[in-house]
């Protein structure tokens, strides 16, 4: 396992300052949209991020986390008239990735989102996201309307009934991020199926394929638990069955329906040991910041980042020493 990150690249300096932070490998998305992110795009982005000693380790499928009404591919999650056509499309985009060297892609299946309540003061004042079930507007109707679980649950087979076979025979891993947060059922009138443990291990079990898996985010499984002490030996459970295709590394204060994203080093979850279940199950792909608090001065999450990275490399330096 290495090191890694997801965040966006201002301008080329940020690359460079990336690689001087040691950062071998990344997930971006080259510009435009990705209807034109054909091979010869792709080739040409990956190459540019080699350029700085950077390897393009993943890009992100036109499945986000935003919340259905503003997403890309919409009639995936709706089953709607177009439901075929881009899927067909995304087919060709993990085709397109194959053929230009990037071996895997993270995407979402979400209806609503990520939920918040307001920013909340952490260490020093930094500004954090938070997530408190009191403060919510629980009436509040969602984009979607009213789904039923095993509706989401058949739109969500269809999908991977497709998908699957395409990235194995391309050998492009498939990570899928949890819900975050986990919300009461119902919500905005939706149950988050990938938003419980339980769901997670459904959701991995329905293709027995060595591709698909998850984009696994430790700070949103804490975020489905009501201890948090947990969260090392279900990280175990997913290492050892081989379905954890990358890592957000990212904490929190409190747990289930109430807590505040942290800094790794000063959240409720025991990092370190979360480090070793990876590396006692054979890990070996990327360990990454995901969300973090906003720190004050003019490159706030370029400085929140940094600490991020120093973080994650000294955990991985200590576990091979």
């Amino acid at each position: 396992m290495y090191l890694g990150t997801q965040l966006p690249a201002r301008g080329d300096d940020d690359y460079r300052v990336m690689k001087q932070l040691g950062v071998d490998h990344i997930c971006a998305d080259p510009k435009g949209s990705w209807l034109d992110w054909d091979l010869g795009r792709l080739t040409q982005f990956r190459e540019h991020i080699e350029s700085f000693g950077l390897t393009l380790d993943m890009i992100q499928l036109p499945l986000a986390s935003v919340p259905v009404d503003r997403a890309l591919c919409p009639d995936i999650m709706l089953a709607g008239p177009e439901r075929d056509r881009q899927i067909d499309g995304i087919c060709r985009l993990i085709e397109n990735c194959a053929a230009a060297g990037i071996p895997s892609v993270k995407y979402n299946f979400n209806y609503i989102g990520i939920p918040r309540s307001p920013h909340e003061q952490g260490r020093g004042g930094a500004m954090a996201e938070a997530f408190r079930w009191e403060r919510m507007d629980q009436s509040e109707p969602g984009p979607a309307g009213e789904i039923a679980e095993e509706v989401i649950w058949s739109r969500i087979d269809y999908f991977l009934s497709r998908v699957v076979p395409v990235a194995e025979a391309a050998n492009i891993r498939l990570a899928c991020h949890p819900h975050d947060p986990a919300t009461p059922p119902g919500y905005k009138g939706v149950t988050r199926v990938l938003g419980t443990v339980e769901g997670m291990k459904r959701f991995v079990s329905m293709y027995e394929s060595p591709v698909h898996g998850l984009n696994f985010c430790i700070g949103t499984l804490g975020e489905m638990l009501e201890d948090v002490s947990e969260v090392p030996a279900i990280t175990r459970w997913f290492g050892e069955r081989g379905k954890i295709m990358n890592i957000h590394f990212r904490n929190i204060a409190g747990g289930r329906y109430s807590f505040r994203e942290t800094l790794p080093d000063e959240g409720d979850i025991d990092m370190p040991a979360v480090m070793d279940a990876l590396r006692d199950t054979g890990y070996r792909y990327m360990v990454m910041p995901d969300h973090a608090p906003k720190l004050s001065g003019e490159n706030e999450r370029g400085v929140a980042f940094a600490f991020c990275y120093g973080y994650i490399a000294a955990l991985l330096q200590e576990r091979r020493s």
